[in-house]
């Protein structure tokens, strides 16, 4: 009973993207409250869902990927990507904790950084390969699970990473940017990351090439209200230029600042 019980919850988590603990309490009406959540936990454990208030999210649906790989988005915008990390660069600090994101745009902030003793955390492993090559700086890797398409570390393991540690600044990179939806990404569980260094970040600065601009995917993991510079390519329509100043946020657009 034990096992077939686990298998009928197994198979939800393959089918839906949520079971809540009350679905699982009027599927097994004989079975109680706690052994259902140990149930969840074992999930958990297994890397098959995320325990989440009320239920528990299927890892099946959360790594789901909507973003163009990186092969494909190292490829574009390439002058932009430089400029706009070189600009990012002159926020760095040393004596702070500094994470970098991960996605085509921070991999290319690697040559802008000095060869000083800076103490960074990422969750792209192409990245802390070539910031360990600078020399000085300090270099740490979140743990997890590695995704091949976007040279990534996400999951479960990596969202306790984070929430250990202090991060002073933080550089991000979302895969689009609207008036209605903020700044957004295609995966779950990168959004579940990104959400969490926002939250612990004392100074948030945000990356973005114009492409971004109006597009929307479908999680969330920031608004203009939770960051506090924004670095892009070019100037932002209208709507999303109030939203930055009703916000205090400052906006550096460097075609701009390059012209």
């Amino acid at each position: 009973m034990y096992n077939e019980r686990r298998e009928q919850i197994r198979s939800l988590l393959l089918s839906k993207p949520f079971i809540s603990l009350k679905e699982l309490e009027e599927m097994f009406p004989d079975v109680s409250g706690m052994t259902l959540r140990r149930d969840i936990e074992y999930f958990e454990r297994e890397h098959e869902a995320i325990k989440v208030r009320g239920g528990a999210r299927s890892m099946k649906f959360i790594t789901t990927q909507t973003d163009d790989s990186i092969t494909a988005r190292m490829k574009e915008n390439i002058h932009w990507k430089d400029s706009i990390t070189a600009r990012a660069a002159e926020f760095l600090e040393t004596g702070r904790s500094i994470f970098i994101d991960s996605g085509s745009t921070l991999q290319r902030i690697v040559p802008y950084v000095p060869n000083d003793r800076f103490t960074f955390t990422t969750t792209d492993p192409v990245s802390a390969l070539e910031l360990c090559k600078i020399g000085l700086p300090i270099v740490n890797v979140v743990g997890g699970r590695l995704d091949r398409d976007n040279q990534t570390i996400t999951g479960l393991q990596a969202t306790r990473f984070l929430s250990d540690i202090n991060i002073d600044i933080a550089l991000l990179s979302p895969s689009g940017l609207s008036a209605r939806s903020g700044f957004t990404v295609g995966n779950y569980s990168e959004c579940e990351l990104k959400r969490i260094v926002v939250e612990k970040a004392r100074l948030v600065i945000i990356l973005m090439d114009s492409s971004k601009i109006d597009k929307s995917l479908p999680y969330t993991f920031c608004t203009f209200e939770n960051i506090d510079v924004l670095i892009t390519s070019s100037a932002l329509p209208e709507e999303l230029a109030a939203l930055a100043a009703e916000n205090g946020v400052r906006v550096i657009n460097v075609e701009e600042e390059n012209k």
